[in-house]
């Protein structure tokens, strides 16, 4: 009887009709096709992965390392995590340094560090000696797992090996570095690179931004764009974009926009998102806009999340609505953030009927979070109806968060309700005991009814736990440079002229009829109350600008707090006094102010 030929297999359907003819066991390429092709697709039935390994099991296949290696990687993309690793503790025998370094690579991708710790830890004792893939792949399990110190091992480890100075290696240990916060580590590994590619930038830049150094970032990225041999990428442009956002460097953001005009990569999504929130953050809505409508992928939801979110923080609340709309009728779907977006601009515009309709909307494509609701406590709260805000509360299916408590307290104090603020402040002292904001809260709402003994004490409590309230700041751009102010600044060089500004400033609002609501000075002594709101550190930023920057440009200024009411009101008479648009970015939204007016409409 003659044999048949055996057949060529590039499927897990050809796998079945093989396996239901008459056909010799497979042989070792048929296997590894089968098995990288099942891999690639990564199929959705573990079933499948299971049908394969009795088969190897079968035909004695198993102990062979590749195939070993592949049939861990199936289980793996099928989402059989743990079968992987039972077939690979069952087999282990079976496995080379390539299996090893397959096993751990996926458990660190799956967030479980401990254990692809534990699996290195394994492998130094009892495996084969790990190769620079095995460091590349154990190095981002130190950063999650948030322990440098077995990061400092690993390196010294990798040093032992021969293979720190590795490209993979080095970037990998500059990334882990600056996840763990130590940008000082992360840099002098970069710097000791004989060889650098593309990622080894990213890490840098990324590590520069995720840890709010974003000079750093921007220096680094220019540093790359000098390099011949290496352009930035996608990763480059939207990381370097989300520098100049938090860091005010609008200038130096126009001109990445330029490169990534020219390098085609504008057009990429994440890159076109980025560029819009770059622009909004930095207080040009226009061009963010614009950055929008230029956008050619119309059914990115992240682009529109991002312009919804622009419009969001300008105080633009009609826009808001009118973009989402136009969303809806393009058939793009918005997500979790983007109703975050659309129902904290229902919120800051009073538009509450219209929030609840976008609220009860969500479900079920989108189950509403802590965010949501936090949304719509603080839509209920900014108008007033503050025991409709805490029944709301009070039946929500989930456990009401810091964020909803906080909105609610946020509306106790605006519309002095002593009492459900007194409550709604026990219990956030109770969630989140470290934020000393909750505690000021409280103490300001106590002095403004006269109650001191109470304030006072409400303070001393905050001190014996040892928290302090975060120090004011503003800083605002002058000529590429960042100037940054604190409250009574007499740091800066030019400080004569500030404050001379400053008294002048004083002289012409009050000639206008300002007033000052010394209820923003409340733990002052009375009779510096006044006197020392104008050393606010947004203040002391505006007269800087104003002695500073040509007549006809804006005054841009950020600052880390929300910006008081009797702040608020000196910038819109300024803005009058001197026909200049100030743009303010507090830690709430953007306030534009023109002609006497702010954008947020004095609802913020």
């Amino acid at each position: 009887m003659r044999t048949p030929k055996t057949p060529a297999l590039s499927s897990i359907d050809s796998f079945h009709r093989h396996r239901c003819t008459t056909y010799p066991a497979l042989t070792f390429t048929q296997l590894t096709t089968l098995l990288t092709n099942s891999t690639v697709t990564q199929a959705s039935n573990p079933r499948h992965a299971t049908q394969i390994h009795s088969h190897l099991i079968t035909t004695n296949s198993l102990p062979i390392p590749l195939l070993h290696t592949q049939l861990i990687n199936l289980y793996a993309k099928c989402g059989q995590l743990e079968q992987a690793v039972l077939t690979f503790r069952t087999t282990q025998h079976c496995s080379n340094v390539v299996t090893w370094t397959s096993l751990i690579t996926h458990l660190s991708h799956s967030h479980r560090p401990l254990e692809a710790l534990s699996l290195f830890a394994q492998l130094k004792r009892s495996g084969p000696s790990p190769n620079p893939h095995t460091f590349s792949a154990v190095l981002p399990a130190c950063a999650e797992a948030g322990s440098p110190a077995t990061g400092r091992q690993v390196h010294a480890l990798a040093h032992k090996h021969g293979v720190a100075s590795d490209v993979y290696v080095a970037s990998a240990l500059a990334d882990m570095y600056a996840k763990c916060g130590d940008m000082g580590d992360s840099q002098r590994v970069f710097d000791e690179m004989t060889q650098r590619n593309l990622v080894s930038w990213n890490a840098l830049i990324v590590g520069f931004v995720r840890n709010k150094m974003y000079h750093g970032a921007t220096e680094a990225f220019r540093e790359l764009l000098a390099d011949q041999a290496l352009s930035p990428d996608q990763v480059s442009f939207s990381s370097v974009l989300s520098a100049c956002a938090n860091g005010g460097g609008i200038d130096f953001g126009r001109g990445v926009h330029g490169h990534a005009v020219k390098t085609g990569f504008a057009s990429n999504r994440c890159v076109g998102s980025s560029l819009i929130s770059m622009y909004a953050k930095c207080g040009s809505l226009d061009d963010a806009y614009r950055s929008f409508e230029e956008a050619e992928d119309r059914t990115n939801v992240v682009a529109w999340t991002a312009m919804i979110t622009a419009f969001q923080q300008h105080g633009h609340g009609d826009d808001v609505i009118q973009l989402f709309e136009q969303m809806l009728r393009e058939g793009v779907e918005p997500d979790y953030i983007t109703f975050v977006s659309v129902l904290s601009a229902c919120s800051h515009n009073g538009l509450v009927d219209q929030g609840f309709k976008y609220f009860y909307s969500m479900s079920p494509k989108v189950t509403p979070g802590s965010e949501h609701y936090a949304c719509m406590v603080d839509m209920l709260g900014r108008a007033g109806r503050l025991d409709e805000a805490k029944r709301f509360i009070d039946t929500m299916p989930i456990r009401p968060d810091s964020s909803v408590w906080g909105a609610l307290l946020g509306a106790c104090r605006n519309y002095r309700n002593l009492e459900l603020g007194d409550e709604v402040a026990r219990r956030l002292f109770e969630i989140e005991p470290d934020n000393a904001g909750n505690y000021v809260l409280l103490s300001n709402m106590y002095a403004y009814h006269g109650r001191l003994e109470e304030a006072k004490e409400v303070r001393r409590t905050m001190e014996s736990t040892g928290l302090r309230k975060e120090t004011g700041c503003s800083w605002i751009d002058v000529w590429n440079e960042t100037y940054v102010f604190t409250v009574h600044d007499r740091s800066h060089d030019e400080t004569e002229q500030i404050y001379e500004m400053l008294g002048r400033l004083k002289e012409l609002v009050k000639a206008k009829g300002y007033a000052p609501d010394t209820q923003f000075a409340i733990n002052d002594v009375e009779e510096h109350k006044e006197q020392s709101m104008w050393y606010h550190s947004e203040r002391l930023a505006l007269s800087f600008g104003l002695i500073s920057l040509p007549v006809n440009a804006p005054i841009r200024i950020k600052k880390n707090l929300r910006t008081c009411g009797d702040c608020h009101t000196v910038m819109k008479l300024v803005s009058e006094i001197f026909r200049r648009k100030i743009i303010l970015r507090d830690a709430n939204r953007f306030h534009q102010f023109a002609d006497g007016s702010c954008s947020c409409k004095d609802y913020w």
